[in-house]
């Protein structure tokens, strides 16, 4: 049984989301502790677009709470699609906690600040017309991405991410990404902890810098990910069928008490 596994941006409500998938990843999950980090349920596309919601949504909410009556801890850190939730935050509700962001004690000692990332919008975004063009070229590509996986799943093939396949290829892209990196660590840099959990920019990642983790889990609209960290302390980022994408080893430390706290 896995120790902990993060998730974020399933946008489950929007057109975009991959339910299916998700809620199958779910079904095979054995863990002590989920944390949701934000952009569960996209309540802004709900309210400004027509809800896509079916029986893999249900699924997905199916698959939670199976979770939760198995002994699984669930941890809600809301984002700015969910951003309503926040009301909640410091609730203890019948199936899960509500935080504002959290601290996660790994295995081996870790400290890990887990918040979805648009705090960091301010520091990261140029606003403007440039973002709402971005924004809506985004949806765009969304849209492809799905269209050609429909194509894809047809022909017998695996999924592949049109939509990160481009971000790549973008310089703008790759600098707001990079910027967004360095302000999650320099904000669990100036909290006195060891790394940050995070989604938001729908990027998967796992690496080490100037003794700091980051970790982003990704999203399942596009690269269709999840953190875990394993019994033994390893944090992998896994894929949707639970290959291992990434793989950061535990320091040979003590263990630490394993109680999560409100950041």
């Amino acid at each position: 049984m896995r120790r902990a596994v993060f998730v974020s941006d399933v946008h489950l409500g929007s057109k975009h989301c991959h339910a299916a998938e998700f809620a199958d990843f779910l079904g095979g999950l054995r863990c002590r502790r989920l944390y949701l980090v934000g952009d569960i349920v996209d309540l802004w596309w709900m309210s400004q677009r027509r809800a896509a919601w079916d029986n893999a949504h249900n699924r997905v909410i199916e698959a939670l709470h199976a979770l939760a009556r198995g002994g699984t801890e669930l941890i809600y850190v809301p984002g700015n699609h969910d951003r309503p939730i926040r009301r909640f935050c410091g609730l203890m509700l019948p199936a899960m906690q509500v935080r504002r962001r959290a601290i996660h004690t790994t295995l081996d000692g870790r400290r890990l600040l887990v918040t979805h990332g648009d705090d960091y919008d301010g520091i990261t975004h140029f606003g403007g017309l440039q973002e709402k063009f971005g924004d809506w070229l985004y949806y765009r590509i969304l849209t492809g991405n799905r269209l050609t996986n429909q194509v894809r799943r047809r022909l017998g093939l695996r999924y592949w991410s049109l939509a990160e396949y481009l971000k790549r290829q973008s310089d703008a892209a790759e600098r707001y990404i990079a910027r967004f990196v360095q302000a999650g660590l320099d904000d669990a840099r100036r909290r006195g902890l060891d790394g940050i959990v995070c989604g938001h920019i729908h990027r998967a990642a796992l690496f080490q810098r100037d003794g700091l983790l980051y970790a982003n889990d990704g999203d399942w609209v596009e690269s269709l990910t999840a953190l875990s960290e394993e019994s033994d302390g390893r944090l992998c980022l896994l894929g949707h069928n639970g290959q291992v994408l990434a793989e950061v080893a535990p320091r040979l430390q003590l263990v630490m008490q394993d109680v999560p706290r409100a950041a």
